[in-house]
């Protein structure tokens, strides 16, 4: 699952989860659009 911006996902979403992650922010940034999060998340799981 990915979040929206801002807002991530909600309680009820995350609670269902197996395992949760979060993208650390630079200061001053306070989330990433879901194409460049799921990008991130994605390169950092790579094989």
């Amino acid at each position: 699952m990915l979040g929206t911006e801002g807002d991530g996902l909600s309680r009820g979403a995350i609670g269902t989860a197996d395992t949760v992650v979060t993208i650390p922010m630079a200061g001053g940034v306070d989330s990433l659009n879901v194409a460049a999060a799921s990008a991130v998340a994605f390169w950092a799981t790579r094989a």
